[in-house]
């Protein structure tokens, strides 16, 4: 794997991309316990300054462990394509409605009975502190074929990319 870095406006964009194109991660607070809490959540948006947004409850255990300490860890997994993210950062709340009203939709209404405008509504926004990525530049097929040639031969092969992201 060859090494590519983005900073700035660069790294912002990386993430946007990187982040909205898969569905999901796994959240994981309580950093310091044994095991640590891990959900799996759905980001609903990486704002300009590279914040990530996701949408809780107030009565959830993710709730209480970011009020205990913020700091949280997030994976992605894109196994069609090689395409992972790691991203430590720090969890804060917020209950902003216009935000709450902006990713609001059906597979969110079905957790919160009240709907958008229950009190158990919480925004969470984390603030990226390091982040890591590792993707494929082929399709599947390309990249396992050149994995494939690398084991056989032991020529290397360049078979995708990895780098840090700094906003």
């Amino acid at each position: 794997m060859s090494e590519l870095n983005y900073i700035g406006k660069e790294g912002i964009d990386k993430l946007k991309e990187l982040a909205e194109g898969i569905d999901f991660c796994m959240f994981c607070s309580a950093l310091s316990l044994r095991p640590i809490h891990a959900t799996p959540m759905s980001v609903q948006e990486v704002d300009d300054n590279g914040d990530i947004w996701f949408l809780g409850s107030k009565s959830s255990d993710k709730y209480t462990d970011i009020l205990q300490d913020g700091n949280v860890q997030l994976f992605f997994s894109k196994n069609s394509d090689f395409t992972y993210l790691s991203i430590y950062g720090t969890g804060t709340f917020s209950e902003d409605q216009t935000r709450i009203d902006k990713y609001w939709n059906k597979m969110v209404e079905g957790w919160f009975e009240k709907g958008r405008e229950d009190p158990d509504i919480v925004l969470i926004k984390i603030m990226p502190h390091d982040i890591r990525y590792w993707e494929t530049k082929d399709n599947k097929i390309v990249s396992m074929a050149k994995v494939l040639w690398t084991s056989v031969t032991g020529d290397k092969t360049n078979t995708g990319r990895e780098g840090s992201i700094e906003i």
